[in-house]
C-alpha cells in the first residue's frame, strides 16, 4: 500500500498532534479480533501477507521496538565484515552515564571499560540495554548520530514509509540528558506505523534469522563468572515458563515509554508457519495504557492466525474433470497433466467454502486456432492453476503481492506425428465437416 513517508525533519508540534489524533475511542477497534490498541497488525512472515490490521500506517511511538533497527544494522556490519563479534568497545562518557541512569532499561556498563561487540549486542536484545545500544551505534558509524542517519536511509531501503527514527535507543530524547544525536531535537521521538514495524521484523527475520537465538533466550548472564556478573530478564512475557508464555513465541522487542506507552513486535511459529504482530500503545478494558495488555492483545493476534486461518489445499482435478489435453498434430492425441505438489494457501476459515481455482493455458503453448501444437516434451510447462480470490489480498511491501499459483506440466512426452499421418488426418477431418 502506497503511504506518505514522514521524515525526520517533521516538526514537534505536528508529530505531537498526531499522536494524540490517534488516542480517541480505539477499545475494540474494528479488526477481526478487535484488538485494543491503537495500532496493530498481524503478518504472515513467510509471504508478507496481512491477516489483520487496525490503524496500521499511522505514525506512533514505538519506544525500545526502536533497537529492531539498530539489530538489524548490527547484523548488517557484521554480515559485511564492517565488525566482529569480538571487536571490542570502550565506555565514552555519554555511554557511561546513559547506562547507569537511574529509571532507565540498562545492564550497567563501567567508565572505560571495554566490552565485546557481542556482549553489548546481547544486553541490547535480551534486557533491553539503552546504554548497550547507543555503544552499538557508535561502533558501527562513529557516532549515535551518523548512525541514526544510517538508519532512516535504511528504512527507506527496505521499503518503509510512515517512519521517524532520531535515537538508537528508542528513548525518548528528552531522557537522554542533554545527549540526544546531533542533528535532532531534545523533543523528538522515534515513531513508526505497525505496518512498517512489521515490514522492519519481515527484513529482520528473513535476513538475518540467527537473531532468533538471541531475542528467544529467556534469561542470560551479562559476564558470567565476573565481577560484572548480571542476570539478564528478557523484557518478552511471552517466552516459555513466563507470566504470558506463548507457544512457539521466540521475538521480538518490547518498548514502553510515556509518550509511545506499551507496545510490543511478536513473533511466533507452529508446525512452519510463522507470523508477526504489532501492538502499539496496548490498552485495558478502562483505555489505560497497560505493559501486560500488550501481551494480551498479541496473544489475540497470533491466535486467530494459528487457529481462524487454516491452509486450503487444491489439486488438478478441483479445477479440470479430465486431466489432459487435446494436441495438435501429435502421435499420441492427448497429453496427461501433473503438477509437483498441490496449492496450498493460508486463508480465514470463513473463506475456505468459496476459495475456488482455476486452470489457465500458457498462451505461448497455443497455435493460431488455440490448440497445443505438438511436439511436447515432458515436463513441459503448459499453464498453471491459480487461486480465484474474489478479496485482494494485502501485503506489506508491493512487490510481495502475487497470485498464488503453481506449475502445471506435462506428465509425458508427445511426439509430431510423421506427415503422411498428418495428411491422412487433415483429409479426415474435412471430410468429417463435408458430411
Amino acid at each position: 500500500m502506497k503511504k506518505v513517508r514522514f521524515k525526520q525533519s517533521l516538526s514537534v508540534a505536528i508529530i505531537s498532534f498526531m499522536g494524540l489524533s490517534s488516542m480517541g475511542d480505539t477499545a475494540f477497534a474494528a479488526s477481526k479480533t478487535k484488538v485494543n490498541a491503537d495500532a496493530a497488525i498481524l503478518v504472515n512472515a513467510d509471504t508478507g501477507k496481512i491477516v489483520d490490521k487496525y490503524n496500521e500506517d499511522q505514525l506512533l511511538g514505538i519506544a525500545s521496538m526502536t533497537k529492531m533497527m539498530t539489530e538489524y544494522l548490527v547484523l548488517e556490519a557484521i554480515d559485511k565484515g564492517k565488525i566482529k563479534w569480538t571487536d571490542t568497545y570502550t565506555v565514552s562518557d555519554k555511554v557511561y552515564q546513559l547506562a547507569n541512569a537511574p529509571g532507565l532499561s540498562n545492564v550497567p556498563l563501567r567508565s572505560g571499560e571495554a566490552y565485546t561487540v557481542k556482549e553489548l549486542y546481547e544486553a541490547m536484545v535480551i534486557k533491553s540495554g539503552n546504554g548497550a545500544a547507543i555503544a552499538l551505534s557508535e561502533v558501527v558509524a562513529g557516532s549515535e548520530g551518523e548512525f541514526v542517519k544510517l538508519m532512516n536511509v535504511k528504512a527507506e531501503d527496505l521499503g518503509m514509509e510512515n517512519y521517524q527514527f532520531v535515537n538508537s535507543s528508542g528513548l525518548s530524547n528528552y531522557d537522554m540528558l542533554g545527549m540526544h544525536p546531533e542533528g535532532t531535537d531534545v523533543n523528538d521521538e522515534n515513531m513508526v506505523s505497525a505496518e512498517d514495524m512489521a515490514t522492519l521484523a519481515y527484513h529482520l527475520i528473513k535476513d538475518y534469522p540467527e537473531v532468533l537465538e538471541t531475542s528467544g533466550a529467556n534469561y542470560k548472564y551479562f559476564r558470567k563468572g565476573t565481577d560484572e556478573e548480571y542476570l539478564m530478564k528478557n523484557t518478552n512475557a511471552m517466552l516459555k515458563d513466563r507470566s504470558y508464555y506463548y507457544k512457539g513465541a521466540d521475538g521480538l522487542k518490547t518498548g514502553t515509554t510515556p509518550f509511545a506507552g506499551s507496545t510490543f513486535t511478536g513473533t511466533a511459529e507452529r508446525d512452519g508457519v510463522r507470523y508477526i504482530s504489532v501492538i502499539l500503545d496496548a490498552k485495558d478494558q478502562y483505555g489505560q495504557p497497560s505493559s501486560a495488555e500488550r501481551f494480551i492483545q498479541t496473544r489475540k493476534l497470533l491466535d486467530y492466525g494459528f487457529n481462524g486461518v487454516q491452509t486450503a489445499q487444491f489439486n488438478l482435478d478441483d479445477a479440470v474433470k479430465e486431466k489432459t489435453l487435446p494436441v495438435k498434430d501429435g502421435k499420441e492425441f492427448k497429453v496427461k497433466l501433473t503438477v509437483d505438489k498441490p496449492l496450498k494457501v493460508r486463508m480465514p476459515k470463513e473463506e475456505m467454502d468459496h476459495a475456488n481455482v482455476s486452470f489457465n493455458v500458457d498462451e505461448g503453448k497455443l497455435n493460431e486456432n488455440g490448440e497445443l501444437q505438438a511436439p511436447i516434451e515432458k515436463g513441459e510447462k503448459i499453464g498453471e492453476l491459480v487461486l480465484l480470490n474474489n478479496k485482494k489480498d494485502e501485503y506489506i511491501l508491493d512487490e510481495l503481492d502475487q497470485e498464488t499459483k503453481v506449475v502445471v506440466y506435462a506428465a509425458s512426452s508427445v511426439e509430431k506425428a510423421n506427415w503422411f499421418v498428418r495428411s491422412a488426418r487433415n483429409i479426415g477431418e474435412f471430410f468429417g465437416k463435408l458430411f
